[in-house]
């Protein structure tokens, strides 16, 4: 089975079952400032897991792009990725346990979908603590289905249990799937989850609990189902393979890396290894900056995580001999594979391949020096050190670490986090991506801010024209920060135009009108939004109008205010460069 195929028989499945198929979100989070990508299917769609209605409806299907990179230390084995795919099905308070495991268990073994063999599957469900009891309906769902007791794992909270995304919001317990990839004869008739021959498929999450500030758990009003399936795991369980790196989406990859180098896949562990890293890392920069969010190689946020993986892959090429400009002919190969399901791809192709070979230029330049650098410190590096690796030769702070650790070198812990702390040059959130809810601050200020984000972008366009797309936004309950398509430094005058017209906007207390169109509507009205994919037919559109003209119009699914004059008097307080082409303005309310 291809890619495609796995892909449409997942949507149509679930079509099949009244759900509405909606399009894959961007990989940068919007209204989110506690994370740095979506990392989960879910992740767009907390305000309506929280009890927001859908325009869709209560059933809903899609493919979403996510990236994690909490994970990027363990890239390099068979089934690892920063980025992926997550197949994922939801109940917005509609149908539960029962009706979610008797389809997964139907998608996964009828002839019609997927065909596994019903004798190589194994479940498990949450065991019970003192916070919420053995997930007696979940155990019974398996039993029902065909799954044996013994085959049915009751695990603890650790590996059964889901959420909260933050340390408050919805949770519960989940019941996971497991397929036997191992001799088939030799499938043993009991479950061990220590056993890598198991290997997870599919995870189902019943959102029946709320937890506390105080740390006690509530029953939700609302229950929802939230179900998560690697495509690229699935993929390779189907195809009869033990290493995702061998199915039809990773090959030209690792192709184009055989012939660069001249080396081949499998022929030692480490080759392998550094194959499937430059691979991984390599396909996941494409994404990240093919979003039509695009994201540029930089120091901080987004951009360092992008810069990490560019100078990681280009560290790991010199290991299998790989020199000169040749990111992009592998990125080529990326954008090809994907290009007809994700259209930003092909959109933003002369993009990619630029950023990825003026990075490539940048690391070239310094890199010889960095490594001569760093081979003269003998024994033990100093924070000051390895701060200085970063900052004079931009080696990323882990592949400071990593060349001390293959080199056997010392690295002083204490003072390299005192030197970081010192100069802001990196933060936590940067370096393991971990998110809260998307709605985990979503207090009035926030909520006005983010109002405010759209009409700032609407007195934009008006004042340097209607070629300005928002490319982020991040917003706290201080202040809102917004990037756009721009390449000059904005005058005083064009700023004071900004701040006047968002200032009459708001003076003249505008209403702020929510209405569920169909997408097609949506794009007749002139609504900015970003289109990046052939799924989904309605959307909410926000309209600020000023009598018969519509200030501002955009297509949005964030908090809002119900008219323009709750919000205050509205400031810029600063704006600069955020990369090539594109502008930053900080703001905030008075």
């Amino acid at each position: 089975m291809t890619s495609k195929e796995l892909r449409q028989k997942y949507l149509d499945f679930f079509k099949s079952k009244e759900h509405a198929v909606i399009p894959s979100a961007s990989l940068i989070p919007e209204n989110d400032p506690t994370a740095l990508f979506t990392s989960a299917g879910m992740h767009p769609l907390v305000p309506y897991l929280l009890g927001e209605k859908h325009p869709e409806g209560k059933r809903l299907v899609n493919i979403q792009k996510c990236i994690r990179t909490n994970d990027i230390d363990e890239v390099g084995d068979a089934t690892h990725h920063t980025f992926f795919e997550m197949m994922g099905n939801w109940s917005l308070g509609d149908y539960f346990k029962k009706q979610a495991i008797e389809w997964s268990w139907e998608f996964l073994t009828s002839t019609q979908w997927l065909g596994l063999d019903k004798n190589l599957i194994a479940a498990s469900v949450f065991e019970g603590d003192e916070d919420a009891p053995f997930d007696q309906e979940a155990f019974d769902a398996w039993k029902k289905v065909g799954v044996s007791e013994a085959r049915i794992a009751k695990l603890p909270k650790e590996q059964n249990w889901w959420g909260p995304a933050g340390k408050t919001g919805p949770c519960g317990p989940d019941a996971e799937m497991f397929y036997w990839v191992g001799d088939p004869k030799k499938a043993p008739d009991s479950f061990n989850d220590d056993n890598d021959l198991w290997v997870e498929i599919w995870n189902d999450v019943f959102m029946e609990y709320n937890k506390k500030e105080d740390g006690s758990y509530e029953k939700l009003s609302q229950q929802n189902v939230d179900t998560g399936m690697g495509l690229e795991r699935t993929l390779a369980v189907i195809n009869g393979l033990d290493d995702n790196y061998k199915t039809e989406l990773f090959t030209p990859i690792i192709k184009k890396i055989e012939e660069l180098s001249g080396q081949k896949y499998g022929q030692t562990a480490k080759i392998t290894r550094v194959m499937r890293i430059i691979t991984d890392h390599l396909r996941a920069a494409v994404f990240v900056i093919g979003d039509d969010k695009g994201v540029t190689p930089s120091n901080t946020d987004q951009g360092y995580i992008v810069r990490r993986l560019i100078r990681r892959a280009i560290r790991y090429g010199r290991q299998l001999e790989i020199k000169d400009a040749w990111t992009s002919k592998v990125a080529r190969v990326v954008i090809d594979i994907y290009k007809e399901v994700y259209l930003e791809l092909d959109r933003n192709t002369n993009f990619i391949l630029d950023q990825l070979n003026e990075e490539e230029a940048k690391f070239n330049q310094t890199l010889e020096k960095g490594l001569r650098q760093f081979n003269k410190l003998k024994g033990k590096v100093t924070g000051h050190d390895a701060f200085n690796l970063y900052q004079t030769y931009g080696f990323p702070i882990e592949m400071v670490k990593e060349l001390a650790k293959e080199q056997g070198v010392e690295v002083d812990q204490k003072e390299f986090e005192s030197e970081l702390k010192k100069h802001q040059e990196l933060s936590k959130t940067a370096s393991q991506g971990k998110f809260k809810s998307g709605l985990a601050d979503n207090s009035e200020a926030t909520t006005k801010l983010h109002t405010t984000a759209h009409l700032l972008l609407a007195a934009l366009r008006k004042v340097l024209g209607d070629y300005v797309i928002q490319k982020g936004s991040n917003i706290t309950p201080e202040r809102l920060r917004l990037d756009f398509s721009h390449s000059e430094k904005l005058t005083d005058e064009q700023k004071q135009e900004v701040e006047r017209l968002v200032n009459e906007a708001i003076k003249k207390d505008l209403v702020i009108d929510c209405e569920e169109v169909p997408l097609e509507e949506a794009k007749k009205r002139g609504a900015m939004g970003i289109f990046e994919s052939k799924y989904g037919e309605k959307v909410k559109v926000y309209t600020v109008c000023d009598q018969d003209d519509n200030f501002s119009c955009e297509i949005c699914a964030g908090p809002h205010v119900e008219k323009t004059g709750q919000l205050g008097h509205f400031k810029i307080i600063k704006e600069q460069s955020s990369s090539a082409g594109v502008r930053r303005i900080k703001a905030v309310l008075e």
